[in-house]
């Protein structure tokens, strides 16, 4: 499966301005019509008329539909965040109404067509063609409200956290103030980028590292799993579930600082939880902000500070060496997703 990029979601137009869109364009082409014979002329404008106006109500309302990702091709976690932010249900509903109403603008374009070859006079012409004005614009107005919906849905879609399921993935986890952000950035190539969690009120990190041409993404889980199970609500719950298919290893933090926010003992209960929900995918405990800490003897817990930088090439090279994304099976093949050189362009792919 591929990348979702939420921002290439289009936008959506207001029910008004689509049928401007389509009666504006309508009206132009009719312009274009030309025949000295003015009853054959009328009859052509009118058909053309309803026509285009069908053709592009039909075409705006499927191009949302073939552009907005499809449900059944996401994978679980972007499922969960999609349900999480606009409702799963109402996100098929909604598509499926603009497409039965692109089907009902054609439908309405054949009847007034044939209509108008059977009629014989021009005020006939141009009430077929208003009749049918009328019909497309009753369908827009019964889509309304799903129209509205759908562009509210963007602006929420569009905040998205956009996961590549072909690369690597890093899930850190932790409870709160351990320095899961503050990690992200120490380790991220570049910025790590910051969007919209709908599970929780607070933001997602996004960062990667490149290692032989290859982008290791790392995700932060704000307020999932930083408390016990019974506190957390049902949306927080399908979050939780989500998580158990996303990431190739998780990384979790512990602050054992006298400046944590949160005591040892909950930590750990945390630990428990977090190793019985994720049993299948190697979890890397890490003690932050070393650099807080009096002494280093006594703990088999990796540690790091992303503020002087101690640990860090360490806990990378050990996730690169757990996650083994570019491990050789057979000398005479790359791994999956591995880039290879366009020989044509003379650029990597």
């Amino acid at each position: 499966m591929a990348s979702v990029e939420w921002r290439g979601i289009p936008t959506v137009l207001y029910p008004q301005e689509i049928l401007d869109k389509a009666f504006g364009r309508a009206r132009n082409l009719a312009d274009l019509v030309e025949d000295p014979d003015k009853y054959h002329r009328v009859r052509k404008q009118m058909n053309r008329m309803v026509q285009s106006a069908s053709d592009v109500i039909a075409k705006t309302l499927t191009s949302y539909v073939g552009r907005w990702p499809s449900l059944n091709a996401l994978t679980e976690f972007d499922r969960a965040l999609v349900d999480a932010a606009v409702g799963c249900d109402e996100y098929r509903r909604n598509l499926a109404a603009l497409q039965w109403a692109a089907e009902q603008s054609h439908r309405i374009a054949g009847e007034a067509q044939r209509k108008i070859l059977r009629l014989r006079d021009i005020d006939g012409f141009h009430k077929a063609r208003r009749h049918a004005y009328g019909r497309l614009s009753s369908i827009i107005d019964q889509i309304s409200p799903q129209v509205l919906w759908l562009g509210e849905a963007r602006n929420a879609l569009r905040k998205l956290p956009a996961i590549d399921p072909t690369e690597p993935c890093i899930v850190v986890a932790g409870s709160p103030n351990v320095g899961k952000s503050a990690l992200i950035s120490a380790l991220s190539s570049g910025e790590p980028e910051v969007a919209s969690y709908p599970f929780t009120t607070k933001q997602l990190h996004l960062g990667h590292f490149v290692h032989r041409r290859r982008s290791y993404q790392m995700v932060d889980t704000p307020g999932l799993l930083d408390r016990p199970m019974a506190e957390r609500n049902p949306i927080e719950m399908q979050a939780i579930a989500a998580l158990e298919h996303l990431g190739d290893a998780l990384v979790f933090l512990v602050d054992l600082s006298q400046s944590s926010t949160t005591p040892v003992s909950e930590q750990e209960n945390l630990l428990g939880e977090v190793r019985e929900l994720i049993s299948e995918r190697p979890i890397i405990v890490v003690s932050s902000k070393s650099d807080l800490l009096e002494s280093t003897a006594g703990s088999d817990e990796m540690r790091i500070s992303a503020e002087t930088g101690e640990g860090l090439e360490e806990l990378r090279a050990q996730l690169i060496e757990i996650i083994a994304a570019d491990e050789i099976l057979d000398p005479l093949k790359l791994p999956e997703n591995w880039p290879r050189n366009d020989e044509k362009h003379g650029r990597i792919a």
